[in-house]
Formats: C-alpha cells, sequence, structure tokens
C-alpha cells in the first residue's frame, strides 16, 4: 500500500459511513429551503480518502482496509478552509441521484450526499461534508426530507445546500465556480470505449441513446443541462456504464436477427452497470492480493437496478444487460428477461406511443410498462426490495413479496450458473454489491444455499454482520469444499470510479 505522507496518520481503515442517532429528525427541505434555518445538521466520526493513490495497488490487504486509503478521524476543525479547485462526480440511477465532490487532485473526499426516493412517495436528502485537513466532519444530514419532483430538481438541492451563503462556517466550496470538473455517469454510451466531453455536439449524439435507456441517460442528461446552466465554468465529462463491457467477444454479445438490420440499428449486446465492475474488479483484486488481469469473479451488481457480470482476467466476458438495461434481472419497475410476446398478449396496443412517459423519450405502451411499471411494483406495490423481503418473511408472509423474492433469487443463481461454467470453474469469488447485494442479507443467504453445490460456501455469523459499511467484507466459510472460493460483499462506488478514472487519465478539452 501506497505511504501517507509524514503528517497523516499511520492507521488506515475502511470508510464505514457514521450511522444517524435514534432521535435525528427532519423537517420537510424543498429547494427553496436549502441554507435556511430549517436545516438541521450534526457532527459524527468521518474519513478522508485519497482516490490517487488506488491504482496499481494489487498486494493483499485485510478485510478493514478500502482501497481508497480511508482513514477515520474524530477531530472537530477550529477552522474551515475551502479548496480552491475541486471534481464533482454525479450518478444519476433510476431511483436516485449519488453526488461525491472531491479535491481537484483527488486526494480528499470532500461531500458524500445523494438524494433518494425518486419513484417514490418520500424524498429524502443525505449529505456529509468532510474537513479537508484531518478529514474530520463538519456536517451532516440524514434523511432530511425534500421537494422535488425529478433528477434535475435533486441537483439543484444538492448545488443549492453545497454554495448556500447561509452556511460560511460549513462550506467546503467558496463558489460553485471551485468545480473545475464535473463527471457524469451515463448509462448508455453505444459502443464507445472511452469517456466524452460534452458540449453541444456531443450532448446530442448522447441524447439519441436515450430511447436504448429510458430511466438513466435521459434522467442524467436533464442534470448534464442543468449543470451547464447552473455551473457554467465547469467542464462536463460523461463516462459510460456500457465502456467496461466493449470486450464482451462477438459471438455473446450478437443477437439472432437480421445481421443487416442489426448493424444498420446498432442492435448488439452492449451491458451496463461498468463503472461498478470496473471498480469491483480493482477492489477485488487487491483484496485477493491478485492482478487484476489474473482475477476470475462472477458480480452481482444488486439494486432498483439489477445484473450480473462474468469477469474473466479482469475484463467483461458477459453480463446479464444487453440491448438496454431492461434485458436480464428484474428491479424495482423493470420486468428483466421475458418472453418477447409478452407484450403483445397483455396490450393489444403496444406499439402505440405511451402518454405516460416524457415527449422527449420516444417509448411505446410495451416499452413504459416493462421498463417502469413491472418489477417489484407490479408484483408488489413497492419498488423497495427491503420492504419485499420483510413481508416475504413476516410471521403471516405475503404471497407476493414472497414470490418476488424467490423469483428474484431464482434468476441470480441461473447466472451464476451459466457464469461458472463460461469460466470454467476457475472462480476466486462471487461478489454481491449494490444495495440490495451490499444489506440484503436474506437474499445472500438464499443465494448462498443454491451455489454450495459449486464451492461458494456463506458464514451464516459473517453474512449476518456484513451491511455494506466496509469496502470489502468476507462472508465465506472458512475451510469445507469450498475453500479457495470466496465470497465477498463489496460496498462499490460509482462516483469514486469516475474520479479515479479522470485523474488517472484526464481527458483532451478544447
Amino acid at each position: 500500500m501506497t505511504d501517507l505522507k509524514d503528517d497523516e496518520p499511520s492507521i488506515l481503515e475502511s470508510c464505514i459511513t457514521a450511522q444517524p442517532s435514534t432521535d435525528f429528525h427532519s423537517p420537510v427541505l424543498s429547494a427553496d429551503d436549502v441554507g435556511s434555518d430549517k436545516q438541521s445538521t450534526r457532527g459524527v466520526t468521518s474519513f478522508r480518502c485519497n482516490i490517487s493513490e488506488f491504482p496499481n495497488r494489487n498486494t493483499a490487504t485485510n478485510d478493514s482496509q478500502g482501497p481508497f486509503n480511508c482513514v477515520h478521524q474524530t477531530k472537530i476543525p477550529q477552522e474551515i478552509m475551502a479548496v480552491d479547485s475541486a471534481i464533482l462526480a454525479i450518478n444519476a440511477g433510476s431511483s436516485s441521484v449519488k453526488f461525491s465532490l472531491f479535491s481537484r487532485d483527488g486526494k480528499n473526499l470532500l461531500v458524500s450526499a445523494d438524494v433518494k426516493g425518486l419513484t417514490s412517495s418520500l424524498t429524502t436528502l443525505n449529505y456529509t461534508a468532510f474537513f479537508t485537513e484531518d478529514g474530520s466532519t463538519i456536517e451532516e444530514i440524514e434523511g432530511q426530507e425534500v421537494e422535488v419532483k425529478d433528477h434535475e430538481d435533486a441537483f439543484k438541492v444538492f448545488v443549492g445546500h453545497l454554495t448556500s451563503d447561509d452556511r460560511e462556517d460549513k462550506k467546503v466550496l467558496e463558489s460553485g465556480d471551485k468545480i473545475e470538473v464535473t463527471c457524469h455517469r451515463i448509462v448508455h454510451g453505444g459502443a464507445s470505449p472511452e469517456p466524452l466531453v460534452i458540449n453541444d455536439e456531443t450532448y446530442k449524439r448522447l441524447d439519441d441513446l436515450s430511447d436504448l435507456a429510458p430511466l438513466h441517460n435521459h434522467p442524467a442528461l436533464l442534470i448534464v443541462k442543468a449543470c451547464m446552466k447552473v455551473l457554467p465554468k465547469s467542464k462536463n465529462v460523461a463516462y459510460f456504464d456500457s465502456s467496461f463491457h466493449t470486450t464482451i467477444p462477438e459471438h455473446i454479445f450478437t443477437y439472432p436477427v437480421d445481421p443487416s438490420l442489426a448493424k444498420e440499428k446498432k442492435i448488439r449486446k452492449y451491458g451496463f452497470h461498468g463503472l461498478s465492475y470496473s471498480f469491483i474488479t480493482k477492489t477485488v483484486a487487491k483484496h485477493l492480493g491478485k492482478k487484476v488481469d489474473d482475477v476470475n469473479i462472477v458480480a452481482l451488481h444488486l439494486g432498483s437496478g439489477a445484473s450480473a457480470c462474468c469477469i474473466k482476467g479482469g475484463k467483461s466476458l458477459d453480463t446479464s444487460m444487453g440491448l438496454t438495461p431492461l434485458e436480464g434481472l428484474p428491479g424495482g419497475t423493470r420486468s428483466g428477461t421475458i418472453d418477447p410476446s409478452v407484450p403483445f398478449h397483455l396490450l393489444s396496443n403496444s406499439s402505440d406511443m405511451s402518454s405516460k412517459a416524457a415527449k422527449e423519450l420516444h417509448l411505446s405502451k410495451a416499452e413504459q410498462m416493462l421498463n417502469k411499471e413491472s418489477g417489484w411494483k407490479a408484483l408488489c406495490g413497492t419498488t423497495d426490495f427491503g420492504e419485499v423481503t420483510k413481508k416475504a418473511f413476516a410471521d403471516q408472509p405475503d404471497e407476493m413479496c414472497k414470490i418476488a423474492f424467490d423469483l428474484f433469487v431464482d434468476r441470480i443463481i441461473g447466472y451464476i450458473g451459466s457464469y461458472y461454467v463460461k469460466l470454467g470453474g476457475k472462480v476466486d469469488a462471487l461478489v454481491f454489491a449494490g444495495g440490495i447485494g451490499e444489506k440484503g442479507e436474506k437474499l445472500r443467504a438464499a443465494v448462498g444455499k443454491y451455489v454450495e453445490c459449486l464451492g461458494f460456501q456463506i458464514d451464516e455469523s459473517k453474512n449476518g454482520k456484513a451491511k455494506g459499511k466496509e469496502t470489502v467484507e468476507a462472508i465465506s466459510a472458512e475451510g469445507g469444499e469450498g475453500e479457495g472460493k470466496k465470497v465477498l460483499v463489496v460496498k462499490t462506488d460509482e462516483q469514486g470510479e469516475c474520479a479515479r478514472q479522470l485523474v488517472e487519465n484526464p481527458p483532451k478539452f478544447d
């Protein structure tokens, strides 16, 4: 591991988000309230992360060590020093937006925040700001209700709070003009393997791909447009989820349809969650003490959007998502893979344009139904898989929630089995990541029972303690037939991966 500077602490620990006190309560916060006295804050233990020291470190580490040289701190700073230049990384998901603000050299995490629940009745803001000198927390908001209607509103609430003049004693930036580069996680980049500097011309190219990822590209581009207005001095760079999967062989990414039409329409498997899988691959390699090129894993990114990835020699060999994120595993509002004729049986006018979707998305009624009205929402009436799990294991189980839980397990183990065979049984680790993967103890246990035959054995006690708070948590049982095959829980970091790539390989700006 890279040595720390002389004035830095020598004990390296993982990045663990402090837990809120049980009596904490927040009023509803709207964009107009940001920075006002309606806002509640408190101080807690925190950490500092050094993303610039992450690359090319392939030595083994303890489970408690994260890949970003994260250092716990409890000191209270005497004076807050705002930084002169920063990197903002934005991750627009289907139901949330995550924000990470780094110092421009990538050595310090300044702010970690998110707005969650964009598809539910309750939308909340979580916001933690760190003092750059010693990493101690200078402000934390946990679960504050906010009034937002879409991803663009979520961005404005975050920036409004970050730059509010009413918080001089807690500001890590003097103004939004200090954000030099904004990294945007964009789900669909087509076959483009490289990050893309966003201008008027490239923005249109990205917008043309929105039909292929309607839950992600369109919201992300709304944030890009808002960023250009709200942060006019910041340069915008797109980092694509599909880029990691450009190594998938042709016979795997090809669909058995008319080749000439497929070429014309660019119809093929692209794959997504690539930034997460890139982070997972490097993190697992470091944890196992292997070079990235020597790592074979089956990785599961399980959240409102869920996918599986077969990674051979540190590169994507196959993944469950396809032309769009709709293929593969079901999710909060997505059906996942089903018989293609199902929409025609459910909807007599399935090809008609949907009146529910935004006009610029051009979604058919079938696409609207499968992307936004299916999954756990259709089966259980909620997009929250934690709620589905709770009801499935209640004293009087909810029948549909139990079906949804078992269905998800069944689809997951199908991909694990397929990818295990594709890797010839030479699998270093089975990895759970994403919100459900990190926190879903019961789901991991249920999957584990099925994959014991492949040599993966989960320790019940370790599984119960793993809550996705550390960067890597090993939950595999020691000894037995599965010895050597690890089961890991990885706290993935797509924003951190964007920032790392920016620091390692800065794009050429005009």
